[in-house]
């Protein structure tokens, strides 16, 4: 694997990332690995604790890059169903005859909605698989009295959402005797940082605010497509078949999957550049963590008392990244925010059973709460919860029509789970 000229501990050298370790696991209550991103912390969990051709239980409602790093483990995606409110694993959906050909299963803790930790912990340890957490959308979310990433044999976390630093994440171990094993391999993958790369990362903010206002969308979108920053046309990147379906020939093999992994984050396996400025920012973020995970929970309140919100919500307020409301029109929704200035993104449609094929994945038993999700799903930022209520208010937006009552795999056909 390419390495730095530096050697492969020139990531590691001096106190910042040790600092950040530090600061996450006094948070977090376990071992903590910096990496440069959690799609690269993903890769590594799942190349440690699965065999090359295992089967891994994932959500289809997930970004698909985190599908593209599955594959380029040389895994095979299961799609597990979902409960169609909050978009996490309906466990008892999932058939007996499945989970006794997994080799692990991976949440996703969409939005941050905690996944039943709980109970797939249960099932993992009856049958004897590593559970693994991605827990990019829920650094402050707790599930069964702990904190969303405790409770899986390795979890991911992400400063991107949360902690808005753009780059670098976490790569958490129940076991800390794994941590110097797991580092060395990390540090075989890094890539040396590369000037393009850390001028990418320095414009992207002045970018990105570009694209949020001042009527430049259009050039900013361009400016960003020139940093390797964005690569879609539409919610999900290009399959591009032929070309997966040769790369599977190298798997596992990070390199082969490349141009898949890397879109929206071409610098996701790159070693902190000489002035650190992905160190840097990255601590300012996680410093002023608990002040956004305040006012996310905060706004996550407010969003869940309006009546686009999930029916039966009761549990404990989580601070959401995103509030998913469920909406009958959301691509007017979507246009009245953007009037506003309020960009929705982190939508996921269609599932990625929809979009890959049996290729690629196995399809979900009962497919249709997830396009029911994907489909109506309006995640909107907490940070912003008062003014998208007011426009969704004014706009008239109304509430999804509840899916029927899910059938369970082995039932008659209807209602959402067999889905359109």
């Amino acid at each position: 694997m390419v390495r730095g000229e530096a050697g492969p501990r020139s990531a590691r050298s001096g106190s910042q990332p040790e600092r950040l370790e530090e600061t996450m696991r006094g948070r977090l209550g376990r071992e903590c690995v910096y990496v440069p991103s959690c799609r690269f912390g993903l890769f590594v969990a799942l190349r440690h604790w699965c065999p090359p051709g295992g089967r891994v239980l994932m959500s289809p409602v997930n970004d698909d890059v985190v599908f593209f790093v599955v594959l380029a483990a040389g895994l095979r995606p299961v799609q597990a169903p979902l409960n169609p409110f909050d978009g996490t694993v309906d466990v008892d959906a999932v058939p007996e005859g499945t989970w006794g050909s997994l080799s692990a299963v991976l949440t996703t803790n969409l939005y941050g909605n905690p996944d039943p930790a709980p109970r797939l912990r249960a099932r993992c340890d009856a049958l004897g698989i590593p559970l693994l957490e991605d827990a990019a959308h829920a650094i402050g979310s707790e599930v069964g009295g702990r904190p969303v990433g405790a409770w899986g044999e390795a979890s991911v976390f992400s400063l991107s959402k949360h902690a808005d630093a753009q780059a670098g994440g976490f790569l958490s171990l129940a076991d800390p005797g794994l941590a110097e094993a797991v580092r060395a391999t990390c540090d075989e993958l890094l890539a040396p940082s590369r000037s393009a790369s850390e001028l990418a990362y320095a414009l992207r903010p002045y970018a990105e605010a570009a694209v949020r206002g001042l009527g430049l969308r259009r050039a900013a979108r361009a400016t960003l497509g020139l940093l390797g920053l964005t690569e879609r046309d539409g919610i999900r990147m290009p399959l591009r078949p032929e070309a997966l379906a040769r790369a599977a020939g190298a798997a596992p093999d990070l390199a082969a999957y490349d141009p898949w992994v890397r879109v929206d984050l071409h610098a996701y396996r790159g070693e902190p550049g000489p002035l650190r400025l992905r160190l840097r920012r990255v601590g300012r973020g996680l410093e002023r963590l608990d002040e956004v995970l305040r006012s996310c929970r905060d706004g996550t309140e407010l969003l869940l008392s309006t009546r686009w919100a999930r029916p039966g919500e009761g549990s404990r307020v989580q601070p959401l990244f995103r509030v998913p409301l469920l909406v009958a029109d959301r691509d007017a929704a979507m246009a009245a925010l953007a009037r506003r200035g309020i960009v929705v993104g982190y939508l996921y449609d269609p599932p990625l059973d929809d979009y890959a094929g049996e290729e690629f994945t196995d399809p979900s038993p009962a497919p249709g709460a997830a396009r029911w999700f994907a489909r109506h799903a309006l995640p909107v930022d907490p940070l912003r919860a008062g003014e998208a209520v007011e426009v969704l208010e004014r706009s008239g937006a109304r509430p999804a029509e509840p899916p029927k009552r899910p059938t369970r795999p082995g039932t008659p056909a209807g209602g959402a789970g067999a889905g359109p």
